[in-house]
């Protein structure tokens, strides 16, 4: 259970407390769980979208994106805030780069992205409860959180030391593997036909969005890989809207 908590405490704004400092071991086996806090995460905003049934359309989409933002705490759209910002400043050289990510500021391109990708959230969400299909809301934060534990699977980790190192050098990879396609098979096990568009679209944004970290970190970062989650999920969602 004790992997399940860190993950937690990572991922949410859960009132979660560790009894104490985890071993390095236990941060890497944590990664298992990230689908399983997004499956979590989905049930929840299942939950409140049948809540609010009968709400004005506009309000019931607005409020389902406040407590999914709310739910991780910003965590994911400060990495993608700090990747904006750094790909545009970084001018495609690889120290400058990793710097600017260290900025705990934001400039224009951070805001204007943020602004953008919570905008497209919010449409799709919209649409999506237009046409009925809240079922969705289950597999996207699920495919989301595993397309991270696919990220560390996949992709060396730059940045030497803290946390993200330890997740990547303990990360127990053939359970990983296993996780990764549990999710995939949980996925259209709930959701069905709209879980295939989701993976395809999904798997085309993650290869794409890890080639341009290969080429220009040569691996990821905790803020490179808030930003992967963040965009994969806003074009799962576009793409189930527009199906």
């Amino acid at each position: 259970m004790l992997p399940l908590w860190i993950a937690l405490q990572f991922l949410s704004s859960l009132p979660i407390r560790l009894p104490g400092m985890p071993q390095p071991e236990q941060l890497g086996r944590s990664l298992l769980c990230y689908p399983l806090v997004g499956l979590l995460f989905g049930v929840m905003l299942w939950g409140l979208n049948l809540a609010l049934a009968g709400a004005p359309l506009l309000l019931h989409a607005v409020l389902l994106l406040t407590v999914w933002v709310l739910l991780s705490g910003a965590l994911h759209l400060d990495g993608l805030a700090d990747s904006a910002d750094a790909w545009l400043g970084g001018f495609g050289d690889r120290e400058r780069t990793l710097t600017i990510m260290k900025d705990p500021r934001s400039g224009p391109i951070a805001v204007v992205t943020l602004v953008l990708v919570l905008l497209l959230k919010f449409a799709a969400l919209l649409a999506l409860i237009e046409q009925q299909q809240g079922v969705v809301l289950l597999i996207v934060p699920m495919l989301g959180r595993a397309a991270l534990l696919g990220l560390f699977l996949t992709t060396p980790y730059v940045r030497a030391g803290g946390l993200g190192q330890a997740l990547a050098d303990h990360l127990p990879r053939r359970a990983g593997w296993w996780v990764l396609g549990a999710s995939m098979l949980g996925s259209l096990l709930i959701a069905e036909v709209e879980a295939v568009v989701a993976l395809v679209v999904a798997f085309g944004m993650f290869v794409w969005l890890r080639q341009v970290m290969m080429r220009r970190l040569g691996g990821t970062t905790g803020d490179t890989a808030g930003a992967l989650l963040e965009l994969l999920e806003m074009a799962v969602l576009v793409g189930l809207a527009l199906v």
